[in-house]
Formats: C-alpha cells, sequence, structure tokens
C-alpha cells in the first residue's frame, strides 16, 4: 500500500503506560442512506469486548525480542496504523457529509498487555476491538505479529483491513446501528449470536468501501487486495475454532464463517457503496 507518514492525529499511544494503566477514557457502523436494514427486527451486539480470538489466546509475547525491546522498533507500525486512521477520518467524514449527518471522528488506541477502556479492561488477547461507550479502537501492535505468523496473513494492508474493520464498528455507533442492536438482542437473547455475525459481517464490507476508495485513489500496490481478502478468510470463526479446537460448532459463531467474512469484504470493495453492506436482510 502506497502511504505517507504524517502527524500522529487520531492516534492514542499508551504502550510506554506500565501494564497500560492510563487514566479510564471519558465517556464512556454505516453511512445512513441504507434504508432496507431491519435492524430493530433483527438486532444483537452488546458493549462487552467480543472477539474470535478468546478462544484462541494469543501467546505470550517474549521479553527478550527485538520487536519489544528494540529502540522505535515499533514505529513504523505506528506510522503505518496512524496514516490509515487519518484516512477512515477523511474518507468516512466526507462520506457522511454527502448523506447529510454528522459525523465525529475517534482514536486508535495504541498499548501493550492490557488496558482500561469504556468497556472494562482490554487485553491483547482478544485481539483489536472497538468500545462503543467510549468510541475508541484498541490496539496492541504484537497482533500484527500473529496476524502474519500465526494466521498466515501478512502484508501492510492485511493490517489496514483489522483498522478498517473496526471502524466499521464506529461506523455503527455513529448511525445508531450499534445501539438498535443491543436494545433488539436484550428483547430477543437467543438471536444474539447470529445478529453479532451480521454486525461483524457488516464492519467487513465496510471494510471494503474504504479499500475500494484506497483503489480509485491510487493507493493500492499489486496484491494488496489479496492480502485483505487472506486477513478476512484468516479470522473466520470456523478457521478459528478448527485451529484452537480441531472442531467447528456453528451456533457459536459470532464473527461469520471465513468465506462469509471475505465475501463480504469483496463486496464493499467491489461496489464502494455502504448501501450494499445491508447484512441485515435475508442470507448472508
Amino acid at each position: 500500500m502506497r502511504w505517507t507518514r504524517g502527524g500522529s492525529g487520531g492516534v492514542e499511544d499508551r504502550r510506554a503506560m506500565p501494564g497500560g494503566r492510563a487514566a479510564l477514557p471519558v465517556g464512556g457502523g454505516l453511512v445512513g442512506v441504507v434504508v432496507t436494514v431491519l435492524i430493530l427486527l433483527l438486532g444483537g451486539g452488546g458493549y462487552s469486548v467480543d472477539s474470535p480470538f478468546e478462544q484462541f489466546p494469543s501467546q505470550p509475547a517474549s521479553g527478550g525480542s527485538t520487536m519489544d525491546n528494540a529502540p522505535d522498533a515499533e514505529s513504523e507500525l505506528v506510522d503505518f496504523s496512524s496514516f490509515v486512521v487519518r484516512d477512515l477520518q477523511t474518507f468516512w467524514a466526507a462520506d457522511f457529509q454527502k448523506a447529510g449527518r454528522n459525523f465525529s471522528p475517534t482514536e486508535l488506541v495504541l498499548f501493550r498487555q492490557r488496558t482500561p477502556t469504556g468497556c472494562g479492561e482490554g487485553s491483547s488477547g482478544t485481539g483489536p476491538f472497538y468500545c462503543p461507550l467510549d468510541r475508541k479502537i484498541y490496539l496492541d501492535l504484537g497482533f500484527f505479529r500473529e496476524l502474519s505468523q500465526r494466521f498466515q496473513a501478512p502484508g501492510d494492508f492485511a493490517q489496514a483491513y483489522v483498522i478498517a474493520h473496526e471502524y466499521g464498528h464506529h461506523v455503527q455507533t455513529l448511525t445508531g446501528i450499534t445501539k438498535q442492536v443491543d436494545d433488539a438482542t436484550r428483547e430477543n437473547s437467543d438471536e444474539r449470536n447470529a445478529l453479532s455475525v451480521r454486525t461483524e459481517l457488516q464492519a467487513d464490507c465496510l471494510a471494503g468501501v474504504w479499500a475500494h476508495s484506497t483503489f480509485e485513489r491510487g493507493l493500492l500496490e499489486q496484491g494488496d487486495l489479496e492480502e485483505g481478502l487472506t486477513a478476512a478468510g484468516s479470522i473466520g470463526d470456523d478457521r478459528i475454532q478448527e485451529q484452537a479446537t480441531g472442531r467447528i460448532s456453528p451456533e457459536t459463531f459470532t464473527h461469520g464463517t471465513a468465506e462469509q467474512r471475505t465475501r463480504w469484504f469483496k463486496t464493499g470493495f467491489d461496489r464502494g457503496d455502504a448501501t450494499a453492506c445491508d447484512t441485515f436482510s435475508g442470507d448472508i
């Protein structure tokens, strides 16, 4: 991916804080042009940190690794993540403006091992996540090493996909989808997992919509789309469960299968329009 270094706007760096013990954040997506989403009937979600990686715990970081201890070892990852967040902010702000909606940017919080969030203590073991209560994205950069080595999804655009997916949840929060999903889940808790899958697949599609814009602007390089698709498939519920336990339990899925995640990311990329991301109507 073609990218440039710039400011660190949109990034809160807590990596130097022991154990991530920063002050608790104060305060605690899909653009509104999608009118066919039957969200109040379908519901799902909630405000707890929900990650597919909880069933596949990350390996403990090595205290003596070069990446962890060398001065500025993660500086390029920080710069790249900052670029991606800035680009996502710019894209979605313009998209919201076209839809006549107000937009509020979010922050990407970088941490190591654990950190307080509006949704409780965040851990590197859960993988990247978004908290709708404080409206921030949380990421331990060590996850990108896991993504490349353990999940066999290397490349900078694989990393960009991860951040863009979490930003999709911010878009869902801004448009009220997250709240509607949560309210509906409270009314019908039996549908929680199934509707969580629809929410996550929508975030994958929204990531694809942003990825389409990077293609249009000439930021994608050869192989970048494949990196994103590989990343989406590598973290499907079925693949993670099979690797972790040797068996697959569809009734416990919360994020979607590898096939579903790649297909919805590709749908967003092919269409380049958030109206294509209606995962709440019909089959997925």
